[in-house]
């Protein structure tokens, strides 16, 4: 099972803090470092402020070497298409070809009031939804010296160069992922290289793969193509003070995180982890809430992953 680090800015972080943290998970063996999209703290004061995931995520292609660099979840509210196209194919020519760019519909809609944001009801930004991914991956997709149009209701592309082009073979990899039952596993199906579930209990996870992998063969798709994966909230102690530090710290309560987290001593961890890998999922996003606590990867690195080879 691969392990990724994933980080939520937004809660109040400086470049500086997620720099730390990037170089961490790159020298400790992780897979990837990736953030969330998002420019309003989820309570809290969110101090010294939001910083931007694609503008992160091209410092960082400078600064790492060898992790993978992506979003759960750029949101498709936030940028109009062609323009993402191109600053995630730049980042990932800075980057030597080590770009995820996983994307949503957008969702929380204070963020959006508070710097100025349009936020269409939920058919709406779905619809835009489509539209974006159907668009991104046409322009990477075009061949070299071809041009891209689109006529979407939304948006509507004419002689797009569709440049510059990614460094990594047909594209991007993208990743879509939530809870939806009917258009999401359609969208993975048709765009996704990856399908995520975020936050969820081992059962949500196996059905959300199953409707994924029953939207693969509706559409023609082999199933095993796609990547499956979860996302959980990480909180590891060698013992229990620890762990109880480690949970205080982020404001959660250890019996919460152990029923619904990657929690408790690492070999709770491997044992949780193990369960998710035996609903499907080959990789697990491990939220780190404590960006100061770089011993807590450290911890996971040497005590967790390699008892998930």
């Amino acid at each position: 099972m691969q392990l990724r680090i994933f980080t939520e800015p937004q809660q109040g972080a400086t470049y500086d803090d997620l720099l730390a943290v990037a170089r961490r998970t790159e020298e400790t063996g992780f897979d990837a470092f990736f953030r969330s999209d998002h420019y309003l703290a989820m309570g809290g004061n969110g101090l010294p402020g939001p910083t931007d995931a694609w503008v992160t995520l091209a410092a960082l292609a400078r600064e790492t070497s060898r992790i993978r660099l992506g979003t759960l979840m750029t949101a498709a509210t936030f940028r109009f298409p062609g323009p993402l196209a191109i600053s995630v194919a730049q980042v990932d020519q800075m980057s030597g070809g080590r770009v995820e760019l996983g994307i949503g519909a957008g969702w929380f809609e204070a963020e959006h009031r508070a710097y100025g944001i349009p936020f269409p009801d939920v058919r709406e930004r779905f619809d835009r939804y489509e539209e974006q991914l159907a668009i991104v991956t046409g322009l990477w997709g075009t061949p070299v010296g071809e041009t891209f149009d689109f006529a979407g209701r939304y948006y509507q592309l004419a002689d797009s160069p569709a440049l510059p082009k990614p460094v990594q073979p047909g594209g991007v990899p993208v990743i879509i992922g939530g809870h939806g039952k009917r258009r999401t596993p359609r969208l993975a199906a048709r765009y996704a290289a990856e399908f995520n579930v975020p936050f969820a209990s081992v059962e949500d996870n196996a059905t959300r793969f199953a409707g994924v992998r029953e939207a693969c063969e509706e559409t023609g798709r082999e199933p095993a193509s796609l990547v499956y994966s979860s996302a959980l909230v990480l909180c590891v102690g060698r013992d229990e003070a620890e762990l109880t530090r480690r949970a205080a710290a982020i404001g959660r309560d250890v019996e919460e995180l152990r029923a619904h987290g990657a929690a408790g001593t690492p070999a709770e961890v491997v044992d949780v982890l193990g369960r998710y890998a035996e609903a499907g999922a080959s990789r697990v996003y491990l939220q780190v809430l404590d960006l100061s606590d770089l011993d807590h990867l450290d911890l996971v690195a040497s005590e967790v992953a390699p008892q998930l080879d």
